[in-house]
């Protein structure tokens, strides 16, 4: 949230969803408290920096991103491993292992210099530079499915019409805005200790910017570049959102949205080259400039906007169609490379796209919950009617499309059509109940609905496989994410319990409850530091030039264990009805979902291996889990 790298071409470590992280995207599993100004509970170390405003006000003080011990990597590595392998498979496992955290063995080595790198006083994080160039920017397959994430928003009644819907959202994001380029943003806590906060200087005005063999990250100034841009029919338009210093009203905002549905005419779809994979986009990024000086400057306008607003010709209904259109649309009506999207139907229906690269899922969460908060508790003027006589008329922006330059335009329409129609999506409503029953059987409701999806593809597979979920590192500096590794011995035994008919129902909800104990130990692991994907990732980018690899890295037990066959993430809002993203492995799954009070929604993603029977599995395996944890319940005491 929550989750963004290459399936078949990255490493096998690297694997993981868009939330993350992805992700979430990216996020996610562990979403911050509620923020609030904590920092009188806050223990010894923290200190605030009033100068960097209150958002980042915590940022120099917050703890350095640990180095775990090899020992006890190696001891977690080799637990999480050992319910995925064969006896003898382990047993090889285990000698590689042995071999590297050896006293003189190459571990040794590698961990002194990654405790070198972590202790130098100019690194703030020692994974945070390997990680967005190895995980995003070298990432090479096409940004949309495999990187982009998606909310859908909750109906507004009050605004069937698409343009003061998109006004409303607009009024709503740019007062968010203002609280993140003034850094008064109240930073995110979770368990009472602050979060970095730095990703969010990457959420106006910025861009991805296509490049071999890695891409880059613009960021503009605020100041200068007061305006977002709007699409429709496939045509940019720029629009300031401040005239003579004062930020438009929504009434203002609404009448700019009219004009531009009034005006715009179908225009060649040049935002659909952002859709491409990147090595061909970043050969056609510097031709697309290079075609005109107005090209040039449309770019430039594009990268510099505050936000993107995209007006879709389409009226979605159902989840699914909703999911479909604010996870990819048509291709064209978009600019892929923002990280900030929002999408309006023509009938009113609303939802949010994010590019993951700089920026996990918790960000963009809050930003669209506060955003959506502020608009159904009517918490600003919305409906002040004053509109400036002055306001200048949106100005289209014009590309120069050359025969070549359309040739590229059609080359990347059809591989958006080829991707796009390879995937399946399903929506699974699942209405049964949420997390009010589930912390009634006092269970964490994450790991609870973790167990749901392995039971699921148990039932799908007969086996359980590796299982991403990301887990939040942001409580320390330049933080992102960690992976929780969901399949254990205990949720095994577990998924193997619920298929045997002699198992009864007491034993199986013995074996439940251990199942999600070993997962929140694990969560609660890897968000302090000590997971150990990214230490042995940490570990292996020290290997110097010409050294050999560890017999670690070359044993297929490794590549496996991280070869993640579910991607999973967990964001919830009572103001979103739906959110997703796509599976990292040709044969995975993508599973988003969200827990709210009275319900789990699941959005189910994958290349052709039947997103409707993995829907209807989830549906099955939340149903029979209730059943075996409602005898657990406490009788109600009665009343006398």
């Amino acid at each position: 949230m929550f989750n963004a790298v290459a399936r078949a071409r990255a490493p096998a470590s690297l694997l993981r969803p868009r939330f993350l992280s992805p992700h979430s995207s990216k996020i996610a599993a562990m979403p911050p408290v509620t923020p609030r100004r904590q920092q009188s509970t806050l223990p010894a170390g923290y200190k605030e920096d009033h100068s960097k405003g209150a958002m980042l006000r915590f940022e120099d003080s917050l703890p350095r991103l640990p180095v775990p011990t090899l020992e006890e990597t190696a001891k977690r590595y080799l637990k999480s491993v050992h319910p995925l392998l064969s006896k003898s498979e382990f047993d090889a496992t285990t000698k590689a292992v042995t071999e590297f955290v050896a006293a003189g063995g190459p571990g040794e080595t590698l961990q002194k210099r990654l405790v070198a790198r972590r202790d130098q006083s100019d690194t703030r994080n020692w994974i945070a530079e390997w990680w967005n160039e190895a995980a995003y920017m070298a990432y090479r397959d096409p940004v949309v499915p495999y990187v982009s994430y998606f909310y859908s928003h909750r109906d507004d009644r009050k605004r069937r019409n698409p343009a003061k819907r998109a006004a409303a959202i607009t009024t709503a994001v740019l007062e968010f805005k203002k609280a993140v380029d003034s850094a008064s943003l109240e930073p995110e806590y979770m368990k009472k200790l602050p979060m970095a906060m730095s990703s969010y200087e990457y959420m106006f005005n910025c861009s991805r910017v296509p490049k071999k063999p890695a891409d880059t990250s613009v960021k503009h100034p605020a100041k200068g570049n007061e305006h977002i841009v709007v699409v429709r029919k496939n045509q940019f338009w720029k629009v300031p959102h401040e005239v003579d210093g004062k930020q438009l009203n929504t009434s203002e905002l609404e009448l700019q949205f009219k004009r531009i549905y009034e005006k715009a005419e179908k225009s060649a779809p040049v935002g659909v080259l952002t859709s491409q994979n990147r090595d061909a986009w970043s050969d056609v990024y510097p031709k697309l400039k290079a075609a005109s000086d107005t090209n040039a400057a449309s770019v430039e306008t594009i990268e510099s906007a505050s936000f993107v607003v995209c007006l879709d010709d389409a009226s979605p209904i159902t989840l699914e169609e909703r999911a479909h259109q604010y996870w990819h649309g048509d291709g064209s009506n978009r600019w892929f490379d923002k990280p900030l999207q929002f999408i309006v139907n023509d009938n009113g229906t609303s939802g949010f796209m994010g590019e993951h690269s700089m920026m996990d899922g918790t960000p963009t969460h809050r930003l669209n919950d506060e955003a959506s908060k502020m608009i159904f508790t009517n918490a600003l003027p919305f409906d002040d009617p004053n509109v400036r006589s002055n306001l200048p008329d949106p100005k289209p922006l014009r590309f120069n499309v050359t025969p070549d330059l359309q040739l590229d335009i059609d080359a990347a329409q059809a591989h958006f059509a080829r991707q796009i129609g390879a995937h399946e999506l399903r929506v699974q409503a699942y209405q049964g109940y949420g997390k009010g029953l589930i912390k009634k059987f006092k269970c964490s409701p994450d790991a609870y609905v973790q167990m749901i999806i392995q039971l699921a593809y148990h039932k799908f597979y007969g086996k359980n496989r590796p299982t991403y979920e990301s887990a939040a590192t942001r409580r320390f500096q330049q933080g992102r994410t960690e992976t929780c590794r969901t399949v254990s011995d205990e949720s095994v035994a577990f998924c193997s319990a619920m298929a045997d008919p002699s198992v009864t129902p007491e034993e199986a909800a013995k074996l439940f409850r251990d199942a999600c104990n070993a997962h929140v130990k694990y969560i609660t692991d890897a968000s302090d530091g000590r997971g150990v994907d990214r230490h042995l990732f940490g570990l292996k980018k020290c290997l110097k030039e010409g050294e050999p690899v560890p017999s670690l890295y070359q044993d297929p037990a490794y590549t496996y264990s991280s070869t993640w066959f579910i991607s999973s993430s967990q964001l919830s809002s009572e103001y979103f009805n739906g959110y997703g993203w796509s599976q990292v492995v040709d044969d995975g799954w993508g599973i988003a979902y969200m827990i709210n009070e009275n319900s789990i929604q699941f959005n189910v993603c994958s290349k052709g291996l039947g997103s409707d029977k993995m829907s209807f599995y989830l549906n099955e395996a939340a149903g029979d889990i209730r059943d075996v944890m409602l005898p657990t319940l406490e009788a109600p005491k009665a009343k006398i």
